[in-house]
């Protein structure tokens, strides 16, 4: 698992990361990755991904994401 991923995963275990959130909520919660990575890094690993790369997370109905868990 990325480095990134478990990052986001420690902080929605700390309460840092909502349920659902948005690229700006992990930058917030993640900080010190590069800043086109907070937006290119949750919808590559969405479930589904063309690129066949691991799903970590789901889009929601309001453009969120959610962790798989």
């Amino acid at each position: 698992m990325s480095h990134l991923m478990n990052d986001i995963r420690s902080a929605a275990r700390r309460g840092d990361l909502p349920a659902r959130f948005r690229p700006a909520d992990v930058r917030a919660a993640c900080p010190g990755w590069a800043e086109q990575t907070y937006g290119v890094f949750l919808p590559k690993h969405l479930r589904g991904n063309p690129g066949g790369y691991t799903a970590h997370f789901e889009r929601n109905e309001d453009g969120t994401y959610s962790l798989i868990n």
